[in-house]
C-alpha cells in the first residue's frame, strides 16, 4: 500500500485555492491595482455601495496613468409625463470639460437657461409636456407673448422643442434631458458637500 503523502497534497490544494482566487479576481471587472499611486490620492470607501467605491478607485488608479487632471462617471435616470431618458457615460475627462469654460460654450449655455423665467419653463416642461396657455398658468406669466419671448432662446438653442405627437405642446429635447437634470446635480454638489473627500485642506497648507 502506498503510503499518501499529505504534505504534497496540501500544497496542491493550496495551489488550486489561489488559482481559483486569481480567476475570481480576473473575472471582476475593472478591479483597481492595489499599488499606492504617486500624484493621486485614491479615496476608499466612499460609499456604502462597494461597486461605486471601486469604481472611485478605478478612476483614481486611470487618472494616474494618463497624467491628467481627472475622469468623471455618471449615469442617470429621468421618467416623467410618460417620458424616460437614461444616460451612462464613462470616464469622460475633466480637461475636455475645462475646456467648455475655456471656448465660451459653459457661458452661453450658463445665460441661456439661467434666467429665473425660463428655469421655470424648463420645470415644468420636465414633468410634462405643455401647451403655452398651461405655461402661463404654471409659471405665473401675464400673456402668452411673455412665455414666447421667454422660450425663445431655449427653442433656438435646440433645448425645448415642440412636440411631435401633440401640436402645440412643448417638451424638452429627448437626448438635453440628461444635460439639464446633471447641470441642476453639479448645482446640488456645489451646496451639499456630504458627498464629496478631498485633499484641498492639505493643499492650502502647503
Amino acid at each position: 500500500m502506498t503510503e499518501r503523502d499529505y504534505g504534497k497534497e496540501i500544497d496542491a490544494l493550496r495551489e488550486q485555492l489561489e488559482n481559483l482566487q486569481d480567476m475570481v479576481a480576473a473575472s471582476l471587472p475593472n478591479k483597481p491595482s492595489a499599488k499606492k499611486l504617486k500624484e493621486v490620492q485614491v479615496m476608499q470607501g466612499m460609499h456604502p455601495d462597494s461597486r461605486l467605491s471601486d469604481l472611485m478607485e478605478e478612476l483614481c488608479h486611470k487618472t494616474e496613468e494618463r497624467n491628467g487632471s481627472g475622469l468623471v462617471s455618471y449615469l442617470g435616470i429621468y421618467q416623467s409625463g410618460g417620458r424616460q431618458s437614461n444616460w451612462i457615460r464613462s470616464t469622460v475627462p475633466t480637461e475636455d470639460l475645462l475646456s467648455l469654460i475655456e471656448s465660451g460654450i459653459a457661458s452661453k449655455v450658463l445665460a441661456c437657461i439661467g434666467n429665473p423665467n425660463r428655469l421655470a419653463i424648463l420645470l415644468e416642461i420636465l414633468r410634462g409636456p405643455k401647451s403655452v396657455t398651461a405655461l402661463v398658468e404654471k409659471c405665473g406669466f401675464g400673456s402668452t407673448g411673455q412665455v414666447y419671448h421667454h422660450m425663445k432662446p431655449l427653442l433656438a438653442a435646440d433645448i425645448v422643442v415642440e412636440d411631435e405627437h401633440q401640436k402645440g405642446f412643448y417638451v424638452i429635447q429627448p437626448h438635453k434631458v440628461q444635460g439639464v437634470i446633471m447641470l441642476l446635480t453639479g448645482i446640488s454638489d456645489m451646496v451639499d458637500e456630504t458627498f464629496t473627500k478631498g485633499t484641498w485642506n492639505d493643499a492650502e497648507e502647503n
